[in-house]
């Protein structure tokens, strides 16, 4: 399955100081902000951002598992981004049993994919698997 999508915009400059958040030429904390703002309108819930030092973590309120969108800044031009779900794959271990999130994760890429297809800011979308 598809989940990470790199892509570029000049619409997510970093914030002054950003880079003290996370680690120095990563940035992403208005691209993060963009998806708490956009993915509600499609019935996605993201609960908080969290800072990492590869990006930001943005869980996502789900019932019965936990997945999240990770996105950020990519070493390179200062427009290519890359955002992948958590988890990576459909098909996951927790305690000791597989846990199938195709449906959460098919709805949560579909979802990104109408968000950055429809903005015309954002352009060179491309998927891969993980």
């Amino acid at each position: 399955m598809k989940t990470f999508v790199e892509f570029r915009s000049n619409k997510f400059p970093p914030y002054a100081g950003e880079e003290e958040e996370i680690n120095p030429g990563l940035w992403g904390r208005r691209l993060a902000e963009y998806f708490m703002s956009e993915l509600p309108k499609h019935g996605v819930e993201p609960i908080e951002i969290i800072p990492e030092d590869w990006g930001y973590y943005l869980p996502i309120r789900s019932e019965g598992m936990k997945h999240a969108l990770c996105c950020g800044h990519q070493y390179g031009d200062d427009d290519e981004f890359l955002c992948f779900t958590d988890p990576q794959q459909p098909l996951t271990k927790r305690l000791f049993k597989k846990i199938d999130a195709t449906a959460e994760l098919t709805s949560l890429v579909s979802t990104l994919d109408k968000i950055l297809t429809s903005d015309p800011d954002v352009s060179a979308i491309v998927w891969r698997e993980a």
